[in-house]
């Protein structure tokens, strides 16, 4: 996996707690930190999108959409 380095501002609260993380030996770096904070953040971004998509069907809809699937499908078996 390629890296890009980045400028990151942070304010002096933010970059206190950063450095006491790593100072605790919870990251081995900055830089670490960051970039897993960041990762997480578009996992959860992305499962929010999922859930916020989800929400938006309508399961009755979408089941009568499934069995009207299904009843073609069905139709077009050959019997045995």
């Amino acid at each position: 996996m390629s890296v890009a380095k980045i400028a990151v501002s942070l304010d002096e609260n933010a970059l206190a707690r950063v450095d006491r993380l790593v100072r605790e030996g919870k990251f081995p770096s900055r830089s670490r930190l960051i970039q897993d904070a960041v990762v997480e953040k578009l996992e959860r971004m992305g499962k929010t999108r999922l859930a916020t998509e989800c929400a938006k069907l309508e399961p009755e809809f979408e089941r009568a959409l499934a069995e009207e699937g299904l009843s073609q499908e069905l139709a077009t078996w050959p019997e045995y």
